[in-house]
């Protein structure tokens, strides 16, 4: 058996591997369709675009400048809970961006609004990549905390209202409205393919029972999926009589077995399903304050 720190250092290097392969999955998204495509997409990079194309500095170097202001910024404010692996991941992906730019004078597809698609899905991928792995590229997710820290408003909606001005100031240089819904193509593309990435296998059910054998599919339940249920007392509002509906919380991906366990013990059994936006507790998430709030909070 390895030792516990032998242990957490291979953790650690399978993190930052995965990570630097998300980053080099953005990187080719950005150097690769959108930015040879002159298409403005959000965030810092998004700025690092527009002064790419005013002035004609490469993207990497700007923003890497940008990012290490934000940082250091963010560090002076947020202190040293501000993570090491997004400051690896804001070099690192510069770094990229910097290489690749030069060999990718033309976009890989010609067509702009396929490059926004494929584009817009790389950078969602390794976003949603990032996020599981406790990083991120920066930029105005950066913003969005030091927001967050003095005002109680969404680091979401500061992040989206970023991106909204600095996708839409394109049209200042290119006068097209095209170019600026191309980039909003690539902003909502992102957001959905990151969304899919974070939510997807981790999106929970609430399920209601009511049967005529609830303890039998309790039972049955329990002991497919070894989860915890719980039976609560009520009353049919018609028939008067006294019921044990059953409340379980799986996660989406299991919820198919629940209804064959249920259909196989009572298949006249009522049930309803509705989604939860989160769920926190023992076989679920850990709930993670916000960075930068204290604990009395």
């Amino acid at each position: 058996m390895l030792s516990l720190k032998k242990q957490n250092v291979l953790k650690e290097i399978r993190s930052y591997t995965v990570i630097t392969f998300s980053l080099f999955i953005a990187a080719i998204g950005w150097s690769g369709f959108i930015i040879p495509s002159d298409i403005v997409g959000g965030g810092i990079i998004g700025i690092a675009s527009i002064v790419y194309y005013t002035l004609n500095i490469p993207v990497g170097p700007v923003n890497l400048l940008l990012n290490v202001i934000l940082v250091v910024v963010a560090i002076k404010i947020l202190g040293k809970s501000f993570g090491v692996k997004t400051i690896y991941s804001i070099v690192v992906f510069s770094a990229l961006i910097a290489f690749f730019q030069v060999y990718f004078k033309e976009p890989i597809v010609s067509d702009k609004f396929m490059a926004a698609i494929i584009g817009g899905g790389l950078a969602g991928a390794s976003i949603g990549i990032l996020f599981m792995n406790g990083a991120s590229t920066g930029g105005t997710e950066i913003i969005a905390m030091l927001v967050n820290k003095y005002r109680n408003v969404s680091p979401g909606r500061v992040m989206m209202f970023c991106d909204i001005v600095i996708i839409g100031s394109s049209y200042i240089i290119f006068r097209s409205l095209e170019t600026v819904v191309y980039g909003y193509v690539v902003m909502g593309v992102m957001s959905y393919v990151a969304d899919m990435i974070l939510t997807g296998s981790r999106q929970s059910v609430q399920i209601f029972i009511v049967s005529s054998n609830p303890e039998q599919v309790a039972d049955a339940i329990s002991q497919r999926l070894n989860r915890g249920l719980s039976l609560i007392d009520g009353k049919g509002y018609y028939s008067r009589v006294k019921k044990e509906f059953i409340v379980i919380i799986v996660r989406k991906s299991e919820s198919h077995i629940v209804l064959q366990t249920i259909k196989k013990v009572d298949p006249d059994a009522f049930v309803s399903i509705g989604n939860v936006m989160a769920v926190y507790g023992h076989g679920f998430d850990s709930y993670r304050p916000p960075i930068g709030k204290g604990k009395e909070e």
